[in-house]
């Protein structure tokens, strides 16, 4: 089985025997808890020792930071994070000071939302920053065509809103980073990102493009009744909360719907 099939493997079963992303997290840990199950992570002996390692390389970064005065007990704990990410990366500016670059606020919102996700700061540094690390390096390619392929889905699902949003002149100015770079960071709460997160983490960043699709769906009487690119990217930028579990349960069946059930496919 490939790495990827492996990482798949949680969210395809649990698919199968009908859980389709609901309370995935509540589900793994219920049968994990069942002994007569004989399930163990990989490499389960070894964990102790990593995690050992990531918390003194997490000490020492963090340490050296505080040397050179680059933090102080007042700097925001995301801040700390991205500091850390940049002097691991080898992108340590002078002063902390500097101006953000479009991949530092996508850092940052990855953060935050992994701050309400995670309790363990050092867990969370480590999870976001290979979050991050995956979007940039695995999804590198991918990521750019997917606001063609959210175009492509939504035609095939209601191409008359599509040709609202583009009498509109909105889809060229479609919130596509808070969409496709952050991965909703900052759009939905963190109880429904877990869901689109895991299965990003698992093989597929196409489950985004089905998320964005069906945030139009959903609110498509009220983006029909918008005129104007700015007016419906400011609406879909700050989306109400209550609908978001039902967004992605409906998102993921758009996924099966078009996709089949797919292993590792971006």
């Amino acid at each position: 089985m490939t790495e990827d099939s492996q990482r798949n493997f949680r969210s395809v079963y649990y698919e199968k025997v009908g859980f389709r992303g609901v309370e995935e997290k509540k589900s793994l840990e219920i049968l994990l808890k069942d002994d007569c199950l004989g399930i163990l992570p990989p490499h389960h002996e070894s964990h102790a020792q990593v995690m050992m390692y990531r918390k003194e390389q997490y000490s020492d970064v963090l340490h050296a930071l505080e040397v050179i005065r680059f933090i102080s007990d007042a700097t925001p704990q995301v801040e700390v994070y991205l500091y850390m990410h940049r002097l691991e990366s080898g992108k340590l500016p002078r002063s902390p000071s500097f101006a953000l670059e479009p991949e530092d606020e996508v850092f940052l919102a990855i953060a935050k939302a992994m701050e309400e996700m995670v309790e363990d700061s050092i867990d969370c540094y480590w999870l976001t920053r290979c979050f991050v690390n995956q979007l940039n390096n695995k999804y590198r390619d991918f990521l750019p065509q997917l606001p063609k392929a959210f175009e492509q889905y939504l035609n095939l699902e209601d191409s008359r809103l599509l040709r609202h949003l583009k009498t509109s002149s909105a889809v060229s100015k479609l919130p596509y980073d808070l969409w496709f770079k952050r991965c909703f960071a900052g759009c939905l709460p963190e109880s429904s990102l877990q869901r689109v997160w895991d299965k990003v983490i698992s093989g597929s960043c196409k489950i985004l493009v089905f998320v964005a699709v069906e945030i139009l769906l959903t609110f498509k009487i009220k983006v029909m009744a918008l005129n104007g690119a700015e007016k419906i990217t400011k609406f879909l930028e700050n989306i109400p909360q209550d609908s978001s579990d039902a967004i992605v349960s409906k998102a993921i069946d758009l996924w099966h719907k078009h996709c089949g059930t797919p292993v590792h496919s971006a």
